[in-house]
């Protein structure tokens, strides 16, 4: 799957690199605001694709002395670049959707229909290469081609239109909805991609129901201490402390069994005595007030 997402990203990059090439050509030819920015975002979209799969072939190097974790958040960072200059795109090209708006030109909607045509079938295949993977920097990438497609499809809905009712402003019009919802793809990703980086608790995980699903096992009295995060959106990893009256390898096992069942594919378990005092002050809990079972 690793070697398949970075593939993916390539590849994307390559179809990306072509046609933005491609297209500023008929840009220029077509005299179509939609086109030509579509264009400038694209080159920059090659350029942070072409980025993400550079750190994404570092983002698979495996854990050393400087980093112990591995080298996963590179491929973070490769979305999080991705996505800002998504953000920044698409601003862009609602700026010069305006401005066409305010001083509308004449186009050429017959050589925009050759263009969408190309463009829907170039950027459809792009995205659907990049739609499956095991990082956010696949998913960034992803989100890109998904803009592309859209783009092309709003472009060739906008020549039709304006082939049949020569009303000029359904260009710029088009481009807007399509970058705003493109805008508000990133901004969620960009939120998902800050989560990550400020540790919040993944998606999905629930501390009070893998605290109750513990307790249930035999020998664990109390369970504290719990910190769960996530090093690339997909992998959880958790650490915490577990109070018990018994000191056997299976109910370390029993532990990580059930937290795999939640989602945790690593945890580092810390086993107390019922009357042993936590010396963490960020516990707040005194063991040696709780009952033995």
């Amino acid at each position: 799957m690793k070697n398949k997402t970075e593939k993916n990203i390539l590849l994307a990059f390559i179809l990306n690199l072509s046609f933005s090439i491609f297209e500023f050509i008929g840009g220029s030819l077509t005299n179509s605001i939609a086109i030509a920015s579509d264009a400038i975002h694209d080159i920059g979209d090659a350029i942070s694709i072409g980025i993400s799969y550079f750190l994404e072939k570092i983002s698979k190097r495996k854990a050393d002395n400087k980093y112990t974790y591995g080298y996963i958040r590179y491929s973070v960072i490769g979305s999080l670049i991705t996505t800002i200059i998504l953000f920044v795109g698409s601003c862009f090209i609602i700026y010069n959707a305006i401005y066409r708006i305010i001083t509308p030109t004449g186009i050429n909607y017959n050589g925009m229909l050759v263009l969408a045509i190309v463009g829907v079938i170039v950027n459809f295949f792009a995205a659907y290469y990049t739609k499956d993977g095991d990082s956010l920097n696949q998913k960034s990438v992803n989100l890109h081609m998904l803009e592309d497609v859209l783009g092309w499809v709003i472009v060739l809905i906008g020549a039709i239109l304006i082939k049949f009712t020569d009303i000029k402003l359904i260009d710029p019009i088009l481009s807007i909805i399509v970058s705003l919802f493109i805008l508000i793809q990133a901004c969620c990703n960009l939120k998902a991609i800050l989560d990550l980086f400020l540790e919040k608790i993944p998606k999905g995980i629930s501390v009070d129901q893998i605290r109750k699903n513990l307790l249930k096992i035999n020998g664990v009295i109390d369970i504290h201490h719990i910190h769960i995060w996530s090093i690339d959106g997909y992998k959880n990893y958790a650490t915490m402390h577990i109070v018990s009256d018994l000191k056997t390898d299976n109910l370390k096992k029993l532990i990580k069994d059930e937290l795999r069942k939640q989602g945790i594919c690593h945890a580092t378990l810390e086993l107390e005595n019922v009357d042993e005092t936590c010396n963490d002050k960020s516990c707040h809990f005194d063991i040696k007030h709780l009952n033995h079972h």
